[in-house]
């Protein structure tokens, strides 16, 4: 009896060594798989790009003769120097006012058009806004004045009789309501400095003529 109960106890001990902590831990702590999470959303996927188009004409297309400018000889009577009708969407929504420049690429970048302080729930202008430093419409905004060609508040259209120049229109959304160090003696060169140094977005598009 005393010789099979030292076989039971030996035999036990035995057991209890065979049962290493190592394998205990890896046994009790083998996690179950995880599901997979789903990718979160981020601003920029659920947001639309910022995008400029206009009624008149096809990015990359023919500007029509009556955004011409009127100052570069001849009588065509289809040419009237009448800004196209541009609309944008998809702005950042932190932009607090508008700005467009438009410039002739294949002529030293030369600025055609300065328009700023639009109010930043606008999204378009009409055909055709007036040639004042402070156009009827957009309400607040205020024009560039435009040496060159011709003198005059606002837009200067296309002035290439012969040669096709591609045109550039680049609307800006920028970080302040107003651009308070430009004034009416302001340059289209200073303004379009301003502009960029304020800018938090922007769109193009660009018509031939």
């Amino acid at each position: 009896m005393r010789s099979a109960r030292i076989a039971l106890c030996a035999l036990l001990i035995t057991g209890a060594v065979g049962l290493s902590p190592s394998t205990a831990s890896a046994t009790s702590a083998t996690p179950s798989t995880p599901s997979t999470p789903s990718t979160p959303s981020t601003p920029s996927a659920n947001r639309s790009a910022f995008t400029l188009s206009s009624a008149a004409f096809a990015d990359g297309g023919v500007i029509p003769k009556v955004h011409e400018c009127t100052s570069g000889g001849g009588s065509d009577p289809a040419k009237r120097n009448e800004s196209p009708p541009l609309t944008w969407a998809g702005a950042p929504t932190a932009a607090k006012s508008y700005a467009i420049v438009m410039r002739d690429l294949d002529n030293s970048h030369l600025i055609h058009w300065v328009i700023y302080d639009i109010p930043a729930s606008a999204t378009s202008l009409p055909q055709n806004v007036d040639h004042a430093y402070r156009p009827s419409t957009p309400a607040g905004a205020r024009q560039v004045y435009y040496r060159g060609s011709a003198s005059l508040y606002g837009y200067q259209g296309p002035c290439s009789p012969s040669t096709v120049n591609t045109y550039e229109f680049v609307v800006h959304a920028l970080n302040q309501p107003s651009l308070s160090s430009l004034n009416s003696n302001s340059s289209t060169r200073t303004a379009a400095r301003e502009i960029v140094a304020a800018t938090i977005g922007s769109a193009r598009i660009t018509g031939e003529s």
